[in-house]
């Protein structure tokens, strides 16, 4: 389960430094419970984001099966996806 602190936190982080590697693995040192993902939004067209904001869309991960799966329920998920979205498309 990811808390709405937790989301709202990582939010609130990415908005102030921007999304690339660095900032991910920094996400990675402070919430070591939660995996995190990196990539361009485009490669996720199939699926809905459970949030967006200018410059990213974040997925959510639920990894309680065998499989990871996408969400949209944090309450479900272990997880974050944070894709980049290129303005200029």
């Amino acid at each position: 389960m990811i808390s709405e602190a937790d989301i709202a936190t990582v939010v609130d982080f990415v908005k102030a430094n921007g999304l690339s590697e660095a900032v991910v693995s920094q996400l990675r040192g402070q919430f070591s419970d939660y995996h995190f993902t990196y990539c361009m939004d485009d490669d996720m067209e199939a699926y809905t984001p459970a949030l967006e904001s200018e410059g990213f869309n974040i997925y959510f991960v639920n990894s309680s099966d065998h499989c990871s799966k996408l969400t949209t329920d944090p309450t479900n998920a272990s997880g974050f996806v944070l894709a980049e979205v290129d303005e200029d498309e």
